[in-house]
């Protein structure tokens, strides 16, 4: 081949390379899947536990009466709960492993970890200047602090509501050890923060991730696992500028999501969100009626 032609060649193979979008890893396929499990349950609970809590309802007896009582709704809010109880632990074990066995960089403190730090702080009071046009919009890192809010939230949550759950489960049990009044609260305190759980999810967990104008109508990254160059830039400028100056630009490469993918993850997350939408309408109509 002559070296002209060769040379042309070699630029079109450029070009077409350079014109075809990249795309990174964000997620990996077991964080993908314990979000799935996540979610799925947490609609599970949230959907048997407003039945019960709101059992005088219309809706709710309705709803328990089409899957065969209010037995059934026990039955399997306890079965969400197993599940969701088994991968909270899963998820624990893995962050100490990391952390503490194999002494991973950025679990616990640092640009990459969940744990909250000064930027947090100051890109809070910074995002609330610029929703006002008084400065800049701050840029992140790996996490935003709403990120991480939403985390320590759910992390919260698990703590107290699935204490409080057990403990009214095996009541027998704990009651060797806590007094009777403390077993009357647990009723208390799992009814309330369970509620809470509710309207933070679905209010707002849902804006922040899905309906703010960044990610609208959906942010796909957590069915996917990946995101183009373009929308990883944009969202967290920091984190990309220091992937790039590191040189893990290429470590951190991923493929394409195939479209069935795509079209199925659009599918699931619109359903997740309009059933916690309704779940959240409800709610509101049970709690203020």
């Amino acid at each position: 081949m002559p070296d002209t032609e060769l040379a042309q060649s070699l630029t079109g193979t450029a070009a077409a390379a350079t014109a075809s979008p990249r795309y990174f890893v964000r997620f990996t396929r077991q964080q993908r899947y314990m979000h799935a499990v996540l979610f799925t349950t947490f609609l599970g609970l949230a959907a048997t536990g407003l039945v019960m809590r709101f059992s005088e309802s219309f809706w709710a007896r309705k709803f328990a009466a089409g899957v065969g009582g209010f037995g059934a709704i026990l039955f399997f809010h306890k079965l969400c709960a197993i599940v969701l109880t088994i991968a909270f632990l899963i998820h624990v074990k893995e962050v100490f492993q990391r952390g503490l066995l194999r002494r991973e960089k950025g679990i616990f403190w640092g640009s990459t970890s969940m744990v909250a730090n000064w930027k947090d702080v100051k890109d809070l009071f910074g995002h609330m200047r610029w929703f006002l046009g008084l400065g800049p919009k701050p840029q992140f890192e790996r996490y935003a602090y709403w990120e991480k809010f939403d985390y320590w939230a759910v992390f919260w949550g698990m703590i107290v509501i699935g204490f409080s759950g057990y403990a009214m489960w095996f009541a027998p049990f704990f009651a060797h050890f806590l007094p009777g009044w403390a077993l009357n609260a647990v009723l208390v305190i799992h009814s309330e923060e369970g509620l809470l759980a509710i309207l933070f999810i679905f209010s707002i967990h849902f804006v922040n991730t899905h309906l703010r104008p960044d990610s609208f109508p959906m942010d796909m990254v957590i069915f996917t696992g990946v995101e183009s160059e373009e929308e990883f830039s944009h969202k967290r400028p920091l984190e990309y500028k220091r992937m790039v100056a590191e040189g893990k630009a290429e470590s951190r490469l991923g493929i394409a999501p195939p479209l069935w993918l795509v079209n199925f993850s659009k599918v699931v997350g619109a359903l997740a969100i309009a059933i916690g939408l309704m779940l959240l309408v409800l709610t509101l109509t049970a709690y203020f009626s």
